[in-house]
């Protein structure tokens, strides 16, 4: 073997050295942009947007498969989780399906009924009210008689949300200030016979109706004289 041919065999053995080495170092980067992105899983993905309160259905959304540590730890990745379900704000096309963006639909238990009221959004939690959400509904009463005095009432504790209806505007009735609310929302309750009875007489005949909304898992226990208030309690203590 010549000199020539001895740097051309020099020359080879070096290109496949390089070869080697180049391919050890793709190996790297893939093998590093694994353990940084890790196994992918599947997540939910909205088609179009979805109104609040929506019944959920598995037609809205889209599969996608995404790393698993670019997840949040309330993302969806199971859709029998939106069964019975709708959705408790604006779903927008295009985002990511979270466990907190849906709540369970409420029912109607055995011996309940829809009642419907018109609540004066200014006085009424407006955006806060949800379906499945506990509030207390208070009215407030004015004299009737000379020995009476206006008085406020918890008419019913523990009421259960199970529609939020749009803001609609008010016209203002037969001797109703001008000043009065110009927007309701229509909110539906399930409650029992006595308790719709109460609300219905509240809405008839009482000067306001207003609710107030209780945090989840804590509903309103009554202790005695809880149940209506007027100035003079305060004056006497």
């Amino acid at each position: 073997m010549n000199a020539r041919q001895r740097r051309g065999v020099l020359l080879l053995l070096l290109s496949v050295l390089c070869a080697f080495g180049a391919f050890a170092g793709v190996l790297s980067v893939i093998s590093d942009v694994n353990a940084k992105v890790g196994p992918e899983v599947t997540a939910y993905r909205v088609k179009a947007d979805i109104a609040p309160y929506t019944p959920l259905t598995a037609e809205q959304f889209e599969k996608v498969s995404m790393p698993e540590r670019w997840l949040s730890p309330s993302a969806v990745t199971d859709l029998g989780a939106i069964n019975g379900k709708t959705a408790v704000t604006q779903l927008r096309r295009g985002s990511l399906l979270q466990s907190d963006m849906i709540v369970k639909e409420p029912r109607l238990e055995s011996g309940q009924q829809e009642i419907a009221i018109m609540i004066d959004a200014a006085t009424g939690v407006a955006g806060k009210i949800r379906p499945g959400k506990l509030v207390n509904i208070f009215a407030t009463f004015a004299a009737r008689d000379k020995g009476e005095v206006d008085q406020s009432r918890l008419i019913v504790a523990n009421a259960e949300v199970i529609d939020v209806g749009e803001l609609t505007p008010l016209e203002p009735r037969n001797g109703e200030r001008a000043n009065g609310p110009t927007e309701a929302v229509p909110i539906t309750f399930a409650l029992d016979t006595a308790d719709a009875q109460r609300v219905a007489y509240a809405e008839s005949f009482a000067e306001h109706v207003r609710l107030a909304l209780l945090p989840d898992g804590s509903p309103t226990e009554l202790r005695p004289g809880d149940g209506s208030y007027d100035l003079s309690e305060d004056r006497n203590k």
